[in-house]
């Protein structure tokens, strides 16, 4: 039986190998295929199909929208599933990418867990999922790698965009997104006026405490959980302020995630939070809020 095979497109190096080794793990009859860019890419697929792309949005000498483009003029590419993987949440880049034909998004920071839900969804639309459990070792199968898959898992889908250039600060995200949840040292709750809760599709609540404030959007620093939030994830934000206890519940979207302290395992989130409302009375009352300052509040962990 021909093996499944996946092209991972990422100019950082950390990236490719978090993305190989999530998929090795989960996958072990995958081939995989990588290249630095997307012309690396184009000549790589011009010489080989494959049945499944993971690429990265920005990149040196060709983009991974430009790639889109391209594999979408191709007839013996028309229809692979691409996953674009992107760091920042603007929605004309989101917009742009469907129309060019992405098949979904994944967002970084992103743990293992979602990375194989996104897999695991492209390739049963595929048709391709049932050929890569078959391929597996019955050694892996017998040990239950498999054994816990179920529709329900196959099913999940978020939408993001852009990613700053690789430096530090998205190397310390990415070894944050792939370490355990839990085993962070114990470190004190940030502090601050500005306090809130944000509900996040699913039903799931995280309190948060606002770090900064505009008529646009939120800065919210969280307590990490097991389970990430993603980049454009749609999302209520629940602002009680003041001493009459004033409540606005605030439609938008998550903008961008990081880690919000300077290391790989730190216990807590910094989340933007761009506002979708445009109802003048909640316009009024963030105004009310900005003016008073209680959002602005600079803090750092255990002030």
């Amino acid at each position: 039986m021909s093996k499944v095979s996946v092209l991972v497109v990422d100019d950082a190096t950390f990236i490719r190998d978090l993305v190989k080794k999530g998929l090795r793990d989960h996958f072990p009859g995958i081939q995989i295929e990588e290249a630095v860019n997307g012309r690396k890419a184009l000549q790589m697929l011009t010489r080989q199909p494959v049945d499944l792309i993971l690429c990265d949005w920005e990149m040196p000498e060709m983009s991974g929208l430009e790639l889109l483009t391209w594999c979408r003029e191709q007839d013996a590419l028309k229809i692979v599933p691409f996953i674009m993987v992107t760091s920042r949440g603007d929605k004309e880049n989101v917009v742009q990418a469907i129309q060019a034909g992405v098949s979904d998004f994944i967002g970084k920071p992103f743990s293992n867990e979602q990375l194989i839900t996104k897999v695991k969804k492209a390739l049963s639309r595929a048709g391709k999922l049932q050929a890569l459990v078959s391929s597996a070792p019955p050694k892996m199968l017998s040990s239950g790698a498999f054994a816990n898959d179920s529709l329900s898992a196959l099913t999940g889908g978020k939408a993001d965009t852009v990613k700053p250039a690789a430096g530090p600060a998205v190397q310390a995200a990415a070894a944050f997104a792939s370490k355990p949840a839990g085993k962070a040292p114990a470190t004190s709750a940030p502090s601050g006026r500005g306090q809130g809760q944000l509900r996040l599709p699913g039903g799931a609540t995280m309190s948060c405490v606002i770090k900064a404030l505009s008529l646009k959007e939120a800065l919210l620093v969280v307590k990490r959980t097991e389970e990430l939030p993603q980049v454009l994830d749609s999302a209520v934000l629940d602002l009680e302020q003041g001493d009459a206890a004033e409540t606005a519940r605030l439609n938008g979207y998550l903008h961008a995630v990081a880690a919000f302290e300077p290391k790989p395992d730190s216990e807590w989130l910094q989340l933007t939070f761009r506002f979708v409302d445009r109802d003048p009375q909640k316009l009024d009352y963030i105004s009310r809020l900005i003016a008073r300052g209680t959002a602005q509040k600079h803090f750092s962990p255990g002030a």
